[in-house]
C-alpha cells in the first residue's frame, strides 16, 4: 500500500525540475462491437468508449490535485481498427467517430487506428493500411500505428514497402501544416500490448475490457541528481539514476492505483520511459551531457544512454511489480531541446540515432527529413529499424515526417509537445532493388525458443 507521504519530497521535483505524470491511458477493448454494418458499429464504439472514459479527465486532475504532481495528458487507447473493420470497411469512418469521442471526454488523443500485419496482410489489411493518410488528415487526435515486423514472425518487406508509401502520402495530404499527419503515425517491430504513449499506443487483443495505464517520466529529475554527483565513477551515475528512477515509479503507481479505482478499471501497467519535451530542463540529451558526452550525438552517446536505460529499468521494477510498455528513455528529436540544438549543428545525425535506437525505448522518433526523400528510402529506413529490433528482441520504430517543401537546414514546426526539429541530411543512395523485392525477412534462429 502506497502512503501518501511517499511522495511529499517529490513538491521540489515538481516545482523545480520538470517531474510529471506524462500520461495516463486508458485502454479500451472494442471487440464486442464489431457489428454487420459501419453504421451500427459505429454507434456502439461510440457508446462505449463515452460510457468507460466519460470520467477520465476530471478524476486525473482530482488526483492531480489531491497528490500535486501535474498529469500532463490524458489519452484513450483502442483495439486495432483493422480488427474491427474487417467484416464493414469504413475504416475512415470509424477514425471520425474516435475523433468525436475525443473531443467529447476531452482527451488529448485517441491511439488504436492500427494493424497487425508482421507476418503477412490480408487484402482488407493492405487496403486499411492505404486509408491511414485519409484518417489522420481527416482527424486532429486520432493515432495510427502499424507492427511489420517481430522476433518471433521475422519482417514483412511488403508491409514495410507499402508504409514508405503512406508515410509520403500522409505528409503530401496534411503538407500546409508540415506534413503534422507524420507526427501521428508510428512503424514498429516488436509493437507492445499495454503502450501507453502516443503515437503507437493501442489495446492490445490479450488485454482486459478496461484498463488504466501510467506513463511517468521526470527527466530534468535525474539530471538534477546528476548534477550533485559530479566527478563519481559510473557505478555512482548507476546507482543515483536508479534511486530517482524508483521515486518517480512510485509517484506513478500511487496515480495508477488511484485512477484504476475511481475508473472502475483495471491497473495495468506503469511505464517508466524518461519522456522528453522541448521545456528547457526535460531533456534526455542534457542527462546524457551531464554523465559526460560533451555534445548528444558524439561518440559515447550510446554508451551513456545504455547506462540510463537500465538504471532507469532496474529503479522503476523495484518500485513497481506492473512495470510494461516500452519503458527507457525515448529520444524524440522535435520534442528534446537537446536533440533539436545538436541536430541542428550536425552533430546528432541519422546514422548516430540509429545507432542509439539499439538501446533506447523505441526508435527513430519524431525525426524531420527533406519532403523529397523517396518513399523507397523511408522504407528502408523501417526495414533497418526493424532489423535492429527483431535481432535483439526489443521494440523499435519509425516515426519520421518528409516535410514537403522544406530541405536541409529548415526547420519544420509543430507546435505544443510536438516542438520543432530541424531537417536533417538524408543518405538518398538508392534502396529501390531491395524494397521491390518484397517477400518476408525470415525470423532469427533464436526465435525458435518452444
Amino acid at each position: 500500500m502506497i502512503q501518501i507521504n511517499e511522495v511529499i519530497e517529490t513538491n521540489k521535483m515538481v516545482s523545480a525540475e520538470h517531474l510529471d505524470v506524462r500520461t495516463v491511458t486508458m485502454g479500451i477493448s472494442l471487440l464486442d462491437c464489431i457489428a454487420d454494418d459501419v453504421d451500427t458499429l459505429c454507434e456502439r464504439i461510440h457508446d462505449k468508449i463515452i460510457s468507460k472514459a466519460k470520467n477520465l479527465v476530471p478524476v486525473c486532475e482530482q488526483i492531480a490535485a489531491e497528490i500535486g504532481i501535474p498529469i500532463v495528458n490524458k489519452r484513450i487507447s483502442v483495439t486495432p481498427v483493422s480488427l474491427l473493420t474487417a467484416r464493414t470497411g469504413g475504416a475512415v469512418k470509424v477514425a471520425e467517430t474516435l475523433d468525436r469521442c475525443a473531443d467529447e471526454i476531452g482527451v488529448d488523443f485517441v491511439g488504436g487506428y492500427s494493424a497487425l500485419v508482421q507476418k503477412g496482410m490480408t487484402e482488407y489489411e493492405r487496403e486499411f493500411l492505404l486509408t491511414i493518410p485519409e484518417a489522420l488528415t481527416k482527424t486532429r487526435k486520432v493515432c495510427s500505428s502499424v507492427n511489420v515486423g517481430s522476433t518471433k514472425a521475422g519482417i514483412n518487406m511488403d508491409a514495410v514497402a507499402l508504409m514508405g508509401k503512406v508515410i509520403k502520402k500522409t505528409a503530401e495530404m496534411t503538407a500546409e501544416s508540415d506534413s503534422i499527419g507524420c507526427a501521428k503515425l508510428v512503424v514498429f517491430a516488436n509493437a507492445v500490448d499495454d503502450n501507453p504513449f502516443m503515437a503507437g499506443a493501442f489495446h492490445g487483443v490479450g488485454e482486459a475490457d478496461c484498463v488504466i495505464n501510467v506513463g511517468v517520466s521526470g527527466p530534468g529529475v535525474v539530471e538534477t541528481a546528476l548534477k550533485q554527483v559530479k566527478g563519481a565513477d559510473l557505478t555512482v551515475v548507476a546507482e543515483t539514476v536508479k534511486k530517482i528512477a524508483y521515486k518517480i515509479t512510485r509517484v506513478g503507481q500511487l496515480v495508477a492505483q488511484e485512477a484504476s479505482r475511481r475508473l472502475n478499471a483495471n491497473f495495468g501497467i506503469i511505464d517508466l520511459s524518461l519522456a522528453p519535451t522541448p521545456v528547457k530542463g526535460d531533456s534526455v540529451a542534457r542527462i546524457l551531457e551531464e554523465i559526460g558526452v560533451d555534445t548528444v550525438g558524439g561518440y559515447g552517446t550510446t554508451a551513456c544512454l545504455a547506462l540510463l536505460n537500465d538504471a532507469v529499468k532496474k529503479g522503476g521494477i523495484m518500485a513497481s511489480s506492473h512495470v510494461g510498455g516500452l519503458s527507457g528513455a525515448f529520444i524524440p528529436v522535435s520534442e528534446d531541446i537537446g536533440m533539436i540544438e545538436s541536430a541542428a549543428k550536425g552533430i546528432l545525425k541519422l546514422e548516430k540515432l540509429e545507432a542509439m535506437t539499439a538501446i533506447c525505448s523505441v526508435g527513430l522518433d519524431m525525426i524531420a527529413i527533406p519532403g523529397d526523400t523517396t518513399s523507397d528510402v523511408i522504407s528502408a529506413m523501417i526495414a533497418d529499424e526493424c532489423a535492429i529490433g527483431v535481432i535483439n528482441n526489443k521494440t523499435t520504430a519509425v516515426r519520421v515526417i518528409p516535410v514537403c517543401g522544406k530541405k536541409e537546414g529548415d526547420v519544420a514546426r509543430f507546435g505544443g509537445l510536438l516542438g520543432e526539429a530541424p531537417i536533417i541530411p538524408v543518405n538518398n543512395t538508392s534502396p529501390a532493388r531491395f524494397i521491390a523485392r518484397g517477400g518476408r525477412i525470415p525470423a532469427p534462429v533464436w526465435a525458435n525458443k518452444n
